[in-house]
């Protein structure tokens, strides 16, 4: 709603006549007494603090309107990966603090974010991989863990031999000093992000044995690598939240150490377990004040904490 203040007008019954004022231009000026005060010095008072009001008015609409404009408006943000739980409650804790702002989630396993973004059809895509295409906020950080059934006694892996199992030369579990057994791969489509990070970091782009099982999502996974008939072969990679959690829950799975680090929140924060990916808001190069309205909300001390329920936070500066 326009401020006042921004639109004060004269009206019309407060305007003067012309022809009153040519008699007022030709009267002469009375000339004032010794006891009456020096003629407009109450009116100048007036007059400035009318001009001084006047100013604090202009400042305060155009300040909140700056403001209002920020958090105001419609946010599409698309992924497809495991973070939707954790953008959805963004989302709604952004909403809570800013009423005026209305954030949709679109999100499919199978969807191409940041194609969403490119075609207007959401403003912000949730990813693991910069693009130069577009402008990149990281909002925190997500291991990539190697998950075994809880009997596989196999008791490490090194990184080069992860990359080994998934290009099909390692084929059985004895040849790292687990069972007997042949290797049960199981990747993921090649649209998620997490598939991207984990083939660029182990040098296997394009490589990964055709043998292995393609599955969706995590949960999918984690109940496939339980599930899979003796020897429970199975191996798989996984957001490490989701791993870290089915351990917790008690679940019959493991997360194997990898060159020695335990894949852990400490260990992924400070780098040790390098196999990770950064928690990414991709968004057009354009400025666009609700986008980053909602990245910095993200980086706020509320945001970590929503992010540090299932991800690693941002080190604190």
């Amino acid at each position: 709603m326009p401020c006042a203040l921004c639109h004060r007008r004269t009206s019309p019954q407060n305007q003067i006549p012309h022809r009153q004022k040519d008699q007022l231009l030709e009267s002469p000026l009375p000339v004032p007494s010794q006891s009456s005060p020096p003629v407009g010095t109450g009116d100048s008072m007036t007059v400035g603090r009318f001009v001084t009001g006047l100013l604090v008015g202009l400042i305060f609409c155009v300040s909140h309107a700056e403001i209002f404009a920020q958090t105001a408006g419609s946010l599409v943000i698309a992924g497809n990966g495991p973070e939707q739980r954790t953008i959805e409650a963004l989302a709604r804790a952004f909403e809570k603090a800013n009423p005026r702002a209305y954030v949709d989630i679109l999100w499919d396993e199978t969807s191409k974010p940041l194609q969403l973004v490119t075609t207007g059809q959401a403003q912000i895509a949730v990813t693991g991989a910069e693009d130069p295409a577009f402008a990149a906020t990281q909002i925190g950080w997500d291991g990539i863990g190697i998950l075994v059934h809880l009997s596989n006694f196999t008791k490490e892996v090194t990184k080069q031999q992860v990359a080994n199992i998934f290009s099909g030369k390692i084929t059985e579990w004895s040849e790292l000093g687990g069972p007997e057994t042949k290797i049960l791969l199981i990747d993921r489509p090649r649209n998620q992000n997490v598939r991207d990070t984990f083939e660029t970091q182990l040098g296997i782009t394009g490589k990964i044995a055709e043998s292995a099982k393609v599955l969706d999502g995590d949960e999918v996974v984690v109940k496939t690598v339980v599930g899979t008939l003796p020897p429970l072969s199975a191996v798989a990679y996984i957001s490490l939240s989701t791993g870290l959690s089915a351990v917790s829950d008690g679940v019959a799975v493991r997360l194997l150490p990898m060159d020695k680090v335990e894949p852990e929140v400490p260990t992924v924060k400070d780098g040790r377990y390098s196999l990770r990916r950064p928690l990414l808001l991709l968004s057009k190069k354009e400025p666009n004040a609700l986008v980053e309205a909602f990245s910095t909300f993200a980086l706020t001390p509320l945001g970590q904490t929503i992010i540090g329920d299932m991800y690693v936070p941002m080190p604190k500066k």
